[in-house]
This record gives structure tokens, sequence and C-alpha cells, in this order.
């Protein structure tokens, strides 16, 4: 008993003893830091960066006062800057944003702001406790209170490194990406390695380079900037956001500092992305706030494109962050670029493209599309089309979240124009009844070319009504003219009413069957006409609408015509055929066949249905 009692009192005296030692143990964490209430004008002290390599510099930093609720999220320190590094840099440098900021040894904040084309010398430091606020952010249930002020100096935008990239591919990410300030630089050499799940990694401390990546592998998309506090194994940096998306999924990188180029409206940090370490899981006003071993979801991208004209193939991957507005765009703009490597050249040509998307909750787990397409501009632009629709109608879709597992690409590019445009078409007898099949010959004139003939055949529905019957027959990616007959059609204007949106889909499954069963642009098509069709019926399954490059929204049914918008009736209506189509609330039969080329034009074909 009296042992008892002695192994009692010890372990009551090591509690006493712990709890003693806790608010000591919080003070002297806190001793780390400086608020922003203790900082007056005049103080000194010092900053950390690198400007090559991996070495870590200091300069040194005067407090020219603090600017009350200027920043995204609460108050500004202004400061000058000065020393060696300064000067070789010609002042603060883009990627320096995240530089820690000491005074009399303790952490201020991190350099986040600066002026373009005026004294590079002089920024904004973002307080550590508003940065310190990210780490208690938990999948979006926290946030911060947003200011309405912003600060009226340009955040020292992250420079974004590319590599991998064709001149044109590089002109079209910069196009995109420009709503979110952020301009691409290319660099030499990109990284293809895996997650290096318990590899070694250089030590990430205050001032070091680290890379935030949304595309690595065979080609590279990322941003550089500065570490300015870690604990553990959770980091912050920047001091400012990257594209400030809040919850984030990017993956968070060692980088090295090839140099620091003096610029006259900016100087800025050129370097490169090497291994993934861990994940940047916010991205905020105050700055961003990842884990170090932990990875972000990705959408797997294999791309393979064969150039018939030079007779080679290129076989690329990369690893693009899954995000529902981003990953759809750095999807597309990597098959493009693969495209372009491939092909050495931009201009016209035909495209035959096949893309599979696994996806959990979608029919069959899988996305399978095949499509040809040809265009007189830059084939690489018409081609991703479809591949960008589908990712961002998975990535966006309103009725429940996909969690994209593989996207395969295989495109086969010739520079030989494979077109054919439809003479005419005649059927085997002038009459028919009811479940009897009818053999149409369809004569197609390929470009430059003999013409040639190719047969479909018909099956009249079984519940059709005895009578005059208009088949039409044209080309997959065509609104038959043949649909426009009876209708008072006096101008452009009046045209374009017959190009209305289909009813949106109910459901993510209507919408993947939809795109999966629309028609291609290499099918012969078969269809009944109702001629009683109201004005305001929709003419075909789809709408006007401009190509990628022109209209990089997904839309329900996006044509995707030859000379984009050049011409209200010949949209290119793309997609896989053999579906019901309904009209006026019946299902009326449609069959297709399909070719070796892109068919253009219609013509119709009558039928007598008798009893």
């Amino acid at each position: 008993m009296n042992a008892l009692s002695t192994f009692l009192r010890r372990c009551l005296a090591a509690l006493a003893a712990v709890l003693i030692m806790l608010p000591l143990a919080n003070a002297q964490a806190a001793s780390e830091f400086m608020p922003v209430d203790q900082i007056v004008k005049g103080m000194h002290g010092v900053a950390k960066t690198v400007v090559s390599g991996n070495k870590i510099e200091e300069f040194d930093v005067e407090v020219l006062g603090v600017m009350k609720q200027k920043g995204p999220v609460g108050d500004l320190i202004l400061v000058r800057t000065s020393g060696d590094v300064i000067e070789r840099t010609g002042g603060i440098a883009q990627g320096m944003s995240g530089s820690p900021v000491y005074i009399d040894g303790k952490l201020v904040g991190a350099v986040a702001y600066g002026w373009a084309l005026t004294d590079h010398k002089t920024a904004m430091v973002t307080p550590i406790a508003d940065m310190l606020k990210l780490w208690e952010l938990k999948g979006g249930k926290a946030d911060l209170a947003a200011q309405s002020q912003e600060p009226s100096a340009d955040t020292l935008a992250t420079p974004l490194m590319v590599s991998g990239f064709g001149e044109h591919a590089l002109k079209m990410l910069t196009e995109k990406l420009q709503p979110y300030n952020l301009t691409p630089y290319p660099v030499s050499g990109n990284v293809a390695d895996e997650n290096n799940n318990g590899i070694a990694y250089r030590t990430v401390e205050p001032g070091s380079t680290i890379g935030v990546q949304l595309v690595r592998g065979d080609v590279s998309v990322g941003a550089l900037g500065t570490v300015t506090y870690v604990e553990g194994d959770k980091i912050l940096a920047f001091g400012h956001p990257f594209l400030k998306r809040g919850n984030a999924n990017y993956f968070l990188t060692d980088a090295e500092v090839y140099d620091t180029v003096n610029g006259l409206e900016n100087s800025f940090k050129l370097g490169t992305s090497t291994e993934a370490i861990g994940m940047i899981n916010q991205d905020r006003g105050a700055g961003i706030a990842g884990q170090l071993g932990k990875f972000p979801a990705i959408v797997p991208l294999r791309i393979s494109v064969t150039d018939k004209t030079l007779g080679r193939t290129n076989d690329l991957w990369a690893q693009v962050v899954q995000d529902e507005e981003l990953a759809p765009t750095l999807s597309a703009v990597s098959v493009f670029n693969a495209i372009e490597k491939t092909t050495d050249r931009v201009g016209s040509g035909t495209a035959r493209v096949q893309f599979q998307i696994s996806a959990a909750g979608i029919p069959g787990g899988m996305l399978s599309r095949e499509n040809m397409f040809y265009t007189q501009g830059n084939i690489g632009e018409l081609a991703i089309a479809e591949i960008h629709e589908a990712l961002a109608l998975l990535a966006g879709n309103q009725f429940s979240p996909v969690d994209i597992m593989d996207v395969k690409v295989n495109v086969t590019v010739d520079s030989e124009r494979r077109t054919a445009s439809i003479m005419e078409a005649k059927a085997n007898v002038a009459s028919a009844k009811p479940g009897e099949k009818v053999d149409i010959s369809v004569k197609l004139k390929p470009y430059r070319s003999e013409p040639i003939t190719r047969n479909i055949t018909y099956t009249v529905p079984k519940d059709q009504q005895p009578g005059t019957v208009m088949l039409a027959v044209r080309g997959g990616g065509m609104v038959s003219m043949a649909q426009l007959i009876g209708k008072k059609v006096t101008g452009e204007e009046d045209i374009s009413k017959l190009f209305m949106l289909k009813p949106r889909p109910k459901s993510l499954e209507e919408a993947v069957t939809e795109l999966v069963k629309r028609d291609r642009n290499n099918d012969i098509v078969v269809e009944t006409i109702d001629m009683n069709m109201p004005d305001a019926t929709t003419a075909a399954a789809g709408k006007k609408a401009n190509s990628f490059t022109n209209q990089f929204e997904a839309s329900p049914s996006p044509v995707l015509p030859e000379n984009a918008g050049k011409n209200p009736v010949k949209t290119g209506v793309t997609g896989t055929a053999a579906a019901k189509q309904p009209v006026n609330g019946e299902d009326k039969r449609k069959v297709y066949v399909t070719t070796d080329y892109i068919i253009d034009g219609d013509t119709q074909v009558v039928l007598n249905i008798v009893k």
C-alpha cells in the first residue's frame, strides 16, 4: 500500500511539473515572433532569400512604417531594403516573395508586395501572425476575415517557370493563365520523376527556394517562391496568394535558382522545380501553406502523337493537379503541346483523336471518344477541343464530384486534307413498309480525288405512319438544310433561332452519354425529318460555338466548325451516332456509317411509307 501511495505521489508531482512548464513553453514559442504592435518606424532587421543556386543570403531591412488594414487580410509593414544582395538583383525580385524578415532575431513576416517601374528597393511585408492563421484552416470549415481593401502596390508576382513547351503551346498557356496574373517564363530542363515518398530531399528552411507545381513530368508548369517559416512538417511561404484558390491541391517541390535577372519593370528569379516533397493545401491572401511528405491528388496524363507525314511517334506523360478549373485547361494545353512538338509545325491538317478517361462515378467507369477533325487553321487547336470539353464536364459537373484516375490520348496527324462532300444519295426502293430495310447509296467526292460510293442501311421505324417520309443524309458534323424546309427564314437572325441549346442533362450519366453518343465528323448519318416541327424546335443536336481557342468554357453540345464561326449552317457537330434523338416527344431512328473522311454537305431521300 505504501509503495502504491509513493508511486501515485510521484505521478502527481511529474504531472504538476509538466503543467508548470506549459506556460513557459508557450512563452518561449511566442518569443520567436514579433507582433505588428511592437514594430515602429526606424527599426532595422534582416531578410533571407536565395538569388542563385541554393545558398541562402541576407539583405538589410529598415522599417518605414505600418500600413493599417492595407493588406488583403490585415496590416502591412512598409520597409526599405539594402545591401549587396539588393544591389546585385536590382531590388526586390519576383520569386523573393516569402523571404522572412527578422528584427532582433524575431520573425516579423514575409516580403510580399512591391512596385513596378519605380523604386524596387521598397517593399511591403505580410505579418507572420496572419500567415500562421493558414494552419488553422481545415477543408474550408474555417476562413480568414476578408478585407475590402487591397494593397495599392503590386503583388510580387511569382514567376511561373515552364519547360518542355513549344512556342505556340507556351503562347496558348500564357493566354489561358492571364486571368490569374501569371506570366510563364520558359526554362530549360524538366523533371520526370515519381513522387519520391521516403526519399531524402534538401533541407527546407526559412529563406530557401521552393516550387509550387501545377504540372510535372515531360512538361512542367510551376512557380518559384521563398519559404517564410517551417514548423515540423508544416510550411508557410510567399506572403501573398499564388492563385488564391483557397483550399488548394498543388505540388510542393524543391527548387533550384539559376540566376536572378535584373529587369527594368521587375527583376525575377529564373529557376526550376526539382523533386516533389509535399503539397500546398492553402492558397489565400496571406500566403500559401503546405505539408511536407504528403502529396496532392493528380490526374495522370499519357499522350501519344503520331505524325503520318514525318513517320514518327512521340509518347509523353505528365501529372496534372486535380483542380476542377485548372486541370481541364492544363491537360488540354499539354496535349496541344505534344502535337506541336511531334509535328514541328503549325497549320492545316487532318487529325484523328481518340481518348479514354477513367473515372469513378461515371457509366462503366470510363468515358471513351473518337473523332476526326480538319481545319485550314492550326489543326492542333481544333484537335484538343473535345478533350477539354470531356475533362471540364467531369471535373466541373453540377451533380457529384468525380475522381479522374487516368487519361489516355492518342492523336494521329496528317498534313493531307481528308474531307469528302456528299454529292447525292439514292434509295434502292421508292416505297417501303414499317420495319423494312432500305439500302441507300451515298456518292462522295473526296478532296481532289475521284468520287466514291458508300452504302448505308436504314430501317423504317415500326411505328412509322403511312405517307411521305423525308430522310436527311448528312455528314456527322453537319446540320441538315432539309431540317430547315418549311420554315420562313428571312435573315441570319432567324437562322440563329434554329440553333437552340438542347435541354440541360438531368444527371451526370445523361451528360456523359450525350457526349459519347454525339455524331462524329467522319460519319454519314441518315435520319428521319419531322416536317411538322414548330419553328422554335431545335434544328439539330448542337449550337453555334467557337473552337477551343476562342471559347474555353465547356458547353453541353459544342460545335467545332471547319472554319469556326464563318458559316452558321455548317456547324461541325461531333459525336458517336446510332443514338435516338427526341423530336416532338417521339424517338426517330437514326443510323450511321463511319468513313475515313470528314463528311461535308447534306442531301435528302424521299420514301413513300405504305401499310
